[in-house]
């Protein structure tokens, strides 16, 4: 058997690359890389998931008693953060240390960014440029579709130039799919299938989707991608795998132009050095910027590859906001566990503001008696399984609103997701006083919403008004702009471009102060667009690992 398993966790000889991080960045990079007969040893934080688990795991999700940070062993010592910001970032909500990373319980929505998101500044006056445009990103997005396996259709009117078809089909449209789109047409919204990495048809040797409709937090089936996916196929190739390995420190030679190991610590305390040719980090946004910060030395006295000052700050996600309200129409009557339908209409736009947003059309599934008192009458379903037993009302109110769900109505949501420009003070740093297990200062996240991203939800909350009111919804609730939801998408940190006084890495992901270390993490992303990262982050690892090769 390749992997810890077999050699243990002692550090490996002779090592071409050494990536850290074992979600769908490192996985993708450590098979591109294994599949040509490179050296590759990766570590991974967290733990090893057998897929046996999933199960027993969906079975404990379901449970009013555990929720999906427990499914994932999410949290506690070894997680442990502080908020700093305008907001209580909710860290912890959603990222996994385990093989596979986040993405093993990801929603699994995966749309290109469009041309404009690459071009801010030029088009703007925003933000800045990336230092390539979506013409350079055009044929990774299309091999990234076909590692992860997307399902997608061509109806979308408002989708960024393609020249190749989607792996799959698209799902088929839900009955609440096409209940939105009648109360769309008279507001001249437009509503299209949503591309995701999930089998519509089986696909890579995985099923086709069963509709156990759990996808967050886990898929028993295996028919919706996780990055566990690609580090079994780079193991396949070769590549080593320790896992509860996390790295605690990047050591670099005497005159601090490359990388020269990565100092990584054990379940038993102790600590190794993994020695390689190449580094690749790939650990995601927060804990690749901390891990940078943490291994300062005197040539780099503010963290490693930060003679920019850039490491950390621009810290990104999207910003979202719901409405809800009881419709007189049946819920699905198949459950699924994800939405079919968005509308990207209002994400390309010729004014700097309202910025770009995306509507997506939630499917409401049944939800049992037992499931909504527990909930407090929250008949939003699977994606706010992180919500269970918090409720929403308690006593009289939640026998009303259960009296009334249950009495024939059913609540629609749809959500608006919107940009959020990159804010310098808008950062992860570290927290000297307070540690995590080995002792190290957790990342302290600070972070706010920025005036351009309210102006672009308060639009949104009009559209949101808007299609409650076409749908004849009743106990209308919508999310306020100034206290709006995270769809935890860890963006920025260290960005790229093409001045090192500005930027931490290149176009080619490589940093600009040390030759050997190159990052392939959404951390380096520009600009955050409103559309979720994954398909880019994969897109950009496909890129890197080219670029790293070529190095080797």
């Amino acid at each position: 058997m390749s992997g810890a398993n077999a050699t243990g966790r002692h550090p490996s000889e002779d090592a071409d690359v050494c990536i850290v991080g074992g979600g769908v960045a490192g996985g993708i990079v450590a098979h591109r890389l294994a599949e040509r007969d490179y050296d590759v040893v990766l570590l991974e934080a967290g733990r090893r998931f057998d897929r046996a688990e999933r199960h027993r795991q969906m079975e404990d999700a379901l449970r009013p008693d555990v929720g999906g940070g427990d499914v994932w062993e999410m949290g506690g010592e070894r997680d442990r953060y502080t908020s700093s910001g305008e907001f209580d970032y909710p860290l912890n909500r959603t990222r996994v240390k385990g093989v596979g990373g986040t993405t093993l319980h990801w929603l699994g929505i995966t749309p290109r960014l469009h041309p404009e998101d690459f071009e801010m500044e030029s088009r703007y006056g925003l933000a800045a440029d990336w230092p390539f445009g979506y013409e350079t990103l055009h044929r990774y997005y299309a091999r990234a579709e076909r590692e992860l396996g997307v399902a997608g259709g061509t109806d979308n009117p408002f989708a960024p130039p393609r020249e190749t078809e989607f792996p799959m089909p698209a799902f088929p449209q839900s009955h609440a799919d096409a209940v939105f789109q009648a109360a769309c047409d008279p507001l001249g919204i437009t509503l299209h299938s949503v591309p995701q990495a999930r089998n519509s048809e089986a696909y890579d040797g995985r099923s086709q989707c069963l509709g156990y409709s759990t996808c967050t937090p886990v898929c028993p089936s295996g028919a919706k991608y996780s990055g566990d996916v690609h580090v079994r196929k780079a193991e396949a190739e070769g590549a080593r795998v320790i896992d509860r390995a996390p790295v605690q420190w990047l050591d670099h030679d005497g005159s601090g132009d490359s990388v020269t190991a990565a100092v990584y610590r054990t379940p038993d305390g102790d600590r190794h050095r993994q020695s390689a040719r190449q580094f690749v980090l790939a650990a995601g946004a927060v804990e690749t910027a901390r891990l940078l910060l943490l291994s300062r030395s005197g040539q780099y006295p503010d963290g490693l590859a930060n003679s920019s000052g850039a490491v950390g700050r621009y810290f990104m996600d999207h910003p979202s906001i719901e409405a809800t309200g009881l419709v007189d129409e049946p819920p699905n009557p198949n459950p699924i566990g994800f939405h079919s339908s968005e509308s990207h209409q209002f994400y390309d736009h010729e004014a700097p503001g309202p910025g770009t947003l995306k509507l997506e059309f939630k499917n409401p599934d049944p939800v049992s008696l037992p499931d909504l008192a527990v909930r407090g009458g929250d008949s939003r379903t699977r994606e706010d399984v992180f919500d269970v037993a918090v409720g929403d009302a308690w006593g009289d109110a939640l026998v009303e609103r259960i009296e009334s769900q249950m009495g024939g109505r059913t609540a629609f949501t749809v959500r608006a997701t919107a940009e959020q420009l990159p804010l310098a003070d808008n950062r992860v740093g570290l927290d000297h006083h307070n540690t995590d297990d080995a002792g190290n200062p957790v990342p302290d996240v600070d972070f706010g919403v920025g005036e351009h991203a309210r102006e672009t939800l308060e639009f949104a909350a009009d559209l949101l008004r808007d299609i409650m009111d076409e749908l004849d919804a009743t106990d209308v609730s919508v999310d306020s702009v100034d206290d709006p939801r995270h769809a935890s998408h860890h963006m920025g940190t260290t960005r790229m471009g093409e001045d090192p006084e500005s930027s931490v890495v290149d176009a080619r992901l490589r940093t600009h102060d040390l030759d050997n270390l190159t990052i392939a993490s959404s951390s380096v992303f520009v600009t955050a667009g409103a559309m979720n990262p994954t398909l880019t982050i994969a897109a950009l690892c496909l890129k890197a690992a080219e670029h790293v090769a070529a190095d080797l």
